[in-house]
């Protein structure tokens, strides 16, 4: 019997030395990330690369994720459960009024949010997540490259690039660029390529305090390719580290 006991503290010794991680994983600390992808409009085929994308992301960070298309979740109940909520290529009207008013109230309890692409092609009829995203959709030329202009790169989504960026992706043009107290990360160079509109002053990801909370968004990542992209990939980690506040 002293002989098991003995094997037995030992084993379980090994054990806890070999898997503090799993340990970790468990202790309900770390930062959760619901990643949000339901469409009522235009449907982007990028949609499982982008949840990938961010599934690596967290991996990698140490930070739990859940993925849902179920508007159902966006209760006050469930939602305090997460730390950041990311609407990946959302379309149209996603949310009822019960759901808009929880995840208002999740914004101004402190928690974040982050937008990519088509999240602001994303519930027009609701003036407060207008400013939350900071611009509404208004069109796009064809897919094609382009030179983006780092105008901040001290932000985590940032300070990866230098002063210039090329790649391509499906530019969109916005209905108004954001307000003023919207800090730009990122501005398109017009002059590199065909069908804009905005007439040269053309953010295109940009991040800011908003009611409570912080607000992140990206114009990029439409195709499949920008979510393989190591500088697109980085760029993303970097928001939603913004948003999560583990910036440093």
């Amino acid at each position: 019997m002293r002989s098991f006991a003995l094997f037995s503290y030992i084993l379980l010794s090994v054990v806890c030395c070999l898997a503090p991680s799993s340990f970790a994983q468990e202790s309900g600390d770390e930062p959760r990330v619901l990643v949000f992808t339901k469409t009522a409009g235009f449907r982007h085929s990028s949609i499982p690369a982008g949840v990938e994308a961010f599934r690596k992301i967290c991996d990698e960070h140490g930070w739990v994720i859940e993925h849902t298309e179920d508007s159902d979740r966006f209760t006050d109940e469930t939602l305090e459960a997460f730390d950041a909520v990311v609407f990946l290529n959302t379309t149209g009207d996603v949310l009822d009024d019960k759901q808009q008013a929880a995840f208002e109230r999740f914004i101004q309890s402190g928690k974040g949010f982050m937008g990519v692409h088509a999240a602001a092609d994303t519930e027009y009829d609701w003036p407060w997540y207008a400013e939350l995203v900071g611009a509404q959709f208004k069109s796009h030329p064809h897919i094609q490259e382009a030179i983006i202009r780092v105008v901040n790169r001290e932000h985590p989504s940032t300070e990866h690039l230098d002063a210039e960026w090329t790649r391509s992706d499906e530019w969109y043009d916005f209905r108004a660029v954001p307000a003023e107290e919207v800090s730009r990360l990122l501005e398109l160079d017009e002059s590199t390529y065909e069908g804009a509109t905005m007439a040269g002053d053309h953010p295109i990801a940009w991040f800011h305090e908003y009611d409570g909370g912080r607000s992140f968004y990206t114009g990029g990542g439409h195709t499949e390719k920008a979510y393989t992209e190591p500088d697109f990939v980085a760029h993303l980690s970097g928001g939603l580290a913004w948003v999560l506040g583990e910036e440093d």
